[in-house]
């Protein structure tokens, strides 16, 4: 689509020398536009100013759980779903009721420890009864000596027998209502470690779980670890502690503050580059794990440095160049002098004083409208 076309040298004269019509004109590096082009264009002017430039470095990152708030839910005991009550999503409370298990081996085992119990109790009565008998001279001391190796052995079959529960899950409130009812429970209670969220469930029911086999993942979200590989050129911009922002393409227009916790020390032989964590609040559940971020870390900050921004700088072969405002409707095209770049703006070295009005929007348009005509730019 044609910009419009530029006003310059009378139509009479140039229909005379059988010229084409001349987009710039007053002087070299001009490009003049009728007002409804420079509508059309969009373009938009701001003038150059000092202020704040804060340095900074980009890495690639990942989003990650924080592993310090996540558990992996496993079961003790090999045993049976017969009911599952969550899915993935959820968000559960502490101890939550996240599935039901039947298990024989822990039916089994506490029919054992029912058996070890109440023979405990039977040698420890003969224990007493033996020592009784021997006062009045009724047994030997032999006699005594083997119902007290009786009832150490009775002893640590019931303590064997006991360990065997909490090994399998069994916490004291269970085992003390054991001993109370003399009732048998087969069933596996699976339940949520802390409050969270389900991120994972790997059970279904009527399946058969295994002691290594992970059931649930239970997370909590309200912050994340963002994790980056730092160059080894880099590290040494990195301290602890220090304040990073962390950018996502779901959000392009947002900041996510965070701070380092955690700096590798030890590089990797591979790469050659050191790992790197970032705690992120995530109050809002808005990032995801295993979202691609980027890691910004400012190095430092000068003040009073001349700027213009990123998208007024056009690219001329091996030159930079901005279009200044002469007046409305001209702008000359300046090749410029830059330095580094940060976030959407860029430092200017040579080629802008302070206050020019510079063309901050639409400068492509302009570029093209140069270019059609071959107008080079002044310095």
């Amino acid at each position: 689509m044609s910009l419009g076309s530029p006003t310059g040298c009378a139509k009479d004269n140039d229909e005379a020398t059988g010229s084409k019509p001349a987009a710039a004109t007053a002087r070299a590096g001009v490009v003049r536009l009728a007002p409804e082009a420079v509508a059309a264009a969009g373009i938009e002017v701001s003038p150059v100013a000092r202020g704040l430039f804060r340095f900074h470095r980009d890495f690639p990152a990942t989003v990650q759980p924080n592993k310090n708030k996540l558990a992996e839910v496993t079961t003790l005991v090999r045993g049976r779903a017969v009911d599952v009550y969550v899915d993935v999503g959820k968000d559960v409370k502490a101890g939550a009721l996240l599935a039901r298990l039947y298990s024989s081996d822990l039916g089994l085992a506490q029919a054992s420890y029912l058996k070890t119990s109440a023979k405990l109790h039977e040698a420890e009565l003969a224990f007493e009864r033996a020592k009784g008998l021997l006062e009045d001279k009724a047994i030997s001391l032999a006699e005594l000596q083997k119902r007290e190796a009786e009832a150490k052995s009775a002893r640590a079959e019931a303590r064997e027998a006991r360990n065997r529960l909490e090994v399998l899950g069994m916490h004291e409130p269970d085992i003390q209502r054991l001993d109370r009812e003399h009732t048998i429970s087969s069933y596996v209670p699976i339940s949520a470690p802390f409050a969270g969220r389900v991120i994972a469930r790997n059970l279904a029911k009527g399946e058969v779980a295994e002691t290594h086999h992970e059931l649930f993942t239970v997370a909590d979200l309200s912050d994340l670890w963002v994790v980056a590989n730092i160059p080894e050129k880099d590290v040494r911009f990195i301290h602890r502690d220090q304040s990073v922002e962390v950018l996502v393409a779901a959000y392009p227009n947002e900041v996510f503050q965070g701070a380092i916790t955690y700096i590798g020390d030890v590089l990797d032989a591979a790469t050659r580059t050191m790992k790197l964590r970032v705690v992120v609040p995530n109050r809002d559940a808005r990032l995801k794990p295993e979202m691609f971020a980027t890691l910004r870390v400012y190095i430092n900050t000068v003040t009073g440095v001349l700027t213009v921004p990123s998208a007024a700088v056009q690219r001329d072969q091996n030159r930079a160049v901005v279009f200044v405002q002469v007046e409305p409707g001209t702008f000359e095209a300046r090749s410029v002098t830059l330095g580094d770049e940060s976030g959407e703006v860029v430092k200017v070295l040579e080629g802008l004083r302070e206050g020019e009005p510079v063309v901050t929007r639409g400068a492509f348009a302009l570029k093209s409208e140069a270019e059609k005509h071959k107008i080079e730019p002044t310095r």
